[in-house]
């Protein structure tokens, strides 16, 4: 046994949803090998004291987008289109170490708020892929695919579905399938269809998942409507993008037709409720997303939109606007609220067999958060005190198959000296530096 955590409380999230005190909880190879109220018989290289502590599964976040980490602050207060004319250019001039830079530091602060696994959308895919392998965090990446008119661009150059075929040839199941790939694009309105069946028939081949956003303002709908007929689900689904396992952002502007048929499909509704607060994005009803057969999970969207990695937060947020939506405080518990950002986001990225519980064979994917803090102090009800009280910054260690990668201000997998140097001296002023033509 490689590592012991002894006299912990634990939050299993296990069909059973066990939540244990003064446990013991056992690693081995990356793996949780014992839980129990009883200390193993074999004796373990490294124990960790537990007390006063609570261990839980990572936190898994089904939307990032880790290459826009440093526009965090850049853009904020702006309606959206003055949001996307400012932010552009600077994405546009961005190189892939840069690219690299901005995922690491983002990588860093996700870690720091106990996320275990995220689902990035990535148009420097390759580069993020680097920055995950490096820092340890789980990650299912998707290539930003972009077409928007079959006649007015060459297809091979605009689609991307090389550079996704490269990403998947080069890092699909990359350490014991650590890193996952995806195929992936940012809505209805940046593709079109001959790339929505070219992208879903090379998941399909390679049994691959999807990540995209959906439905975020009434205006895609009634745009889409008006061109098409149909909303962006039904016009995606005539093209297969559903017939597989979907990570879909936002989901707030779904109708009654959408949900009936994405309640049918292996779709995950990704709610990240502060950041459709800041951007003004439909609000999405969580109670008609369950109702209608949807897995709901969590994510953040980018950091340069809502400014924070902090997925308790998101959570918390979530839960409160459904209270609110059902005008029924008894509405979404605190376990129901802790599922979804746990083993729903496992399920939501294809690893739900191995992620998202404390159960003995399951990744050792956890994280540990300072329950001696005033704020979580009596800690009546464990879960609820982590949804209501807790934010990501009470994590005090988050661990990825068995290894830490934060604890106590420390991140052994990154350098943060060096990162903030590449950061100052090439990411930044690639970024940033006014190019001719700039306004």
């Amino acid at each position: 046994m490689d590592t012991l955590f002894s006299n912990i409380s634990v939050i299993t999230m296990d069909e059973r949803m066990q939540v244990l005190t003064d446990a013991f909880v056992g690693i081995t190879d990356g793996k949780i090998s014992w839980l129990s109220k009883k200390p193993p018989e074999e004796k373990p290289e490294t124990i960790i004291d537990g007390t006063g502590m609570v261990l839980m599964p990572g936190l898994v976040a089904c939307h990032t987008r880790l290459e826009e980490t440093l526009l965090r602050g850049y853009a904020d207060d702006l309606s959206r289109p003055d949001t996307l004319v400012k932010c552009y250019p600077r994405l546009e001039q961005m190189d892939d170490r840069a690219a690299k830079a901005s995922a690491l530091l983002g990588i860093a602060q996700y870690l720091r708020m106990g996320v275990t696994s995220v689902s990035d959308l990535a148009f420097h895919a390759d580069a993020v892929a680097q920055a995950v392998s490096e820092s340890g965090i789980k990650a299912n990446i998707a290539r930003e695919l972009i077409l928007l008119s079959e006649e007015d661009c060459d297809w091979e150059q605009a689609s991307g579905l090389h550079a996704l075929e490269a990403l998947h040839r080069d890092w699909h199941g990359h350490d014991g399938g650590r890193i996952l790939v995806e195929a992936g694009f940012l809505s209805e309105y940046t593709t079109c269809y001959p790339l929505w069946e070219a992208a879903a028939a090379f998941a399909a081949e390679q049994g691959l998942g999807m990540h995209l956003t959906l439905s975020r303002t009434a205006a895609e709908n009634e745009d889409c409507l008006d061109r098409t007929g149909l909303t962006p689900a039904q016009i995606m689904n005539c093209h297969h993008i559903f017939d597989g396992r979907v990570q879909a952002a936002h989901c707030g502007a779904l109708e009654e037709d959408d949900l009936a048929l994405l309640g049918k499909k292996d779709t995950t509704a990704v709610l990240c409720p502060m950041t459709e607060h800041k951007q003004v994005f439909a609000r999405a009803d969580l109670a008609r997303l369950v109702k209608a057969g949807m897995n709901v999970a969590f994510g953040t969207g980018s950091l340069a939109e809502v400014g924070s990695a902090d997925l308790l937060q998101q959570a918390k947020a979530a839960a409160l606007a459904a209270k609110v939506g059902m005008d029924d405080p008894a509405f979404m518990p605190a376990p129901s609220v802790l599922l979804m950002a746990t083993v729903c986001g496992a399920k939501a990225q294809g690893r739900a067999d191995r992620c998202g519980m404390v159960k003995v064979g399951f990744d050792a994917d956890l994280i540990a958060l300072d329950f001696t803090q005033p704020h979580l102090i009596p800690g009546h009800d464990l879960m609820s005190s982590v949804v209501y009280g807790a934010t990501g910054t009470d994590v005090c260690m988050t661990m990825v198959q068995g290894q830490i990668l934060y604890a106590s201000g420390k991140f052994p997998t990154i350098d943060l000296n060096a990162l903030m140097k590449e950061l100052a001296d090439h990411a930044m002023p690639n970024v940033f530096t006014q190019q001719e033509g700039d306004d």
